[in-house]
């Protein structure tokens, strides 16, 4: 099993008194975790299956602690009762620790506020990280990964950098490469590591039809599935693209107030996610719609059909992904966002963190030039002092100084790699 940044966050020992709640999208890893970490203490009880919820249902509150106990709930948006019973047995003090996990994001979060309100840590579980896959590559997970050190740390980020110029060699390259070339061409959900190429298509293919047929079931109950679809394509073709609801809506041949809340669905399920745009200038007109991102190459890929190499749209929804997934798991806050003015200044991806600013250019090529440091470098004067550094990621080998404050920086570098350099 790959370890996962989020068993940190968790607490495999002897807990202390809570509920933990896991939610991802299906087949992240969310069940294999959850029974890694915890099975060989508490029981695993899975409510997709029917006969369990119908068993569990005539356990009365009252005697929760002793016929369940501690336990692992799978999919416990299924059995939304089986909560409250939960509710008691915790409040009563002869319940001192539940792990719940679920796939539905809306589904399971009403009912967790309902029932559970204060009671719970919230955690999400995304698609690997290039540092997650690392080890199956024969490399060694980061901790943390060198994205987090610039975000996270105190020092100059330029200082960081600046350790790291031309010092990556070696096996943790390779590991490092090897893990971002898989998640740009199939994605990052774990089961796929398990088949070759052919048999990668086909999972993915009836990943999406499990998709449709369950999670829009939890969510939605539609009944016609065609028009969702038709909107569901059409949104993958438009990953890394300024959103516009009407242009799919004409599309699609659907009103806009549908696509709304279909693309809603997508979002509620971590199939995608919105980046807006940065607008903190009250005196500079800003782009105001978001940016569609979708959470996982590999199914946007397969439903898009857009197999081939790489768009630059589709790179660019990748490492956004990839940067946000890995500070969400790792539970670093930051507030991303994309800038564009109406005047033609534009940076891919603002970060805002507590120490400061990150600008982040995004090239789907192997060679840099100074030319792709000049949105960062007039995007300053808007972002102010607190813009520490700016990072141009793009597909090539080496760190190197664009700027004074700007560096290119290779995807698999910030991503797959630590802080320190390995020169020599």
């Amino acid at each position: 099993m790959l370890e996962r940044y989020l068993v940190k966050r968790l607490t495999p020992g002897s807990p202390p008194r809570r509920i933990v709640v896991v939610t991802g999208a299906r087949q992240v890893g969310k069940t294999t975790l959850a029974r890694e970490l915890y099975e060989s203490r508490f029981r695993y009880l899975n409510l997709d299956s029917p006969g369990e919820r119908a068993r569990l249902s005539l356990v009365p509150a009252e005697g929760w602690h002793q016929a369940v106990g501690p336990a692992i709930l799978d999919e416990v948006q299924k059995a939304p009762l089986l909560l409250e019973k939960l509710k008691w047995a915790y409040d009563e003090g002869k319940l001192d620790f539940s792990v719940l996990l679920g796939s539905s994001r809306i589904t399971l979060l009403e009912q967790v506020r309902e029932s559970l309100a204060g009671r719970v840590f919230l955690y999400e579980l995304w698609p690997l990280t290039v540092g997650e896959l690392a080890p199956h590559f024969g490399g060694i997970q980061p901790n943390p990964p060198l994205l987090a050190a610039l975000l996270n740390r105190n020092e100059d980020p330029i200082t960081i950098l600046e350790r790291l110029e031309r010092g990556i060699v070696g096996a943790k390259a390779g590991a490092a490469q090897s893990a971002m070339i898989h998640l740009l061409q199939w994605g990052g959900l774990p089961s796929l590591l398990q088949y070759d190429d052919n048999e990668k298509l086909e999972w993915l293919d009836a990943y999406q039809a499990t998709y449709l047929e369950r999670d829009l079931a939890d969510l939605a109950r539609l009944r016609n599935l065609e028009p969702f679809s038709t909107c569901h394509r059409l949104a993958s073709l438009r990953t890394g693209r300024i959103l516009s609801y009407s242009e799919i809506a004409r599309d699609a041949g659907l009103p806009v107030t549908t696509v709304r809340r279909y693309l809603g669905y997508l979002e509620l399920s971590y199939q995608t996610f919105r980046l807006n745009p940065w607008a903190k200038n009250a005196g500079v007109r800003f782009i105001k719609s978001p940016k569609l991102i979708w959470s996982d190459l590999g199914v946007q890929r397969i439903l898009s059909g857009q197999t081939g190499g790489l768009t630059g749209e589709q790179y660019e929804s990748a490492v956004i992904s990839q940067l946000l997934i890995h500070l969400w798991t790792l539970g670093i806050r930051v507030m991303p966002s994309y800038l564009r003015t109406s005047g033609g200044t534009e940076v891919d991806l603002i970060l805002e963190g507590q120490y400061g600013i990150l600008a982040v250019e995004i090239k789907n090529r192997s060679r840099v030039s100074s030319k792709d440091a000049v949105s960062i470098e007039r995007s300053r004067k808007l972002l102010g002092k607190a813009c520490r550094a700016g990072l141009v990621v793009y597909r090539g080998d080496v760190v190197g100084r664009i700027t004074s404050s700007v560096f290119a920086v290779p995807d698999w570098v910030l991503f797959g790699t630590s802080a320190q350099s390995d020169k020599g």
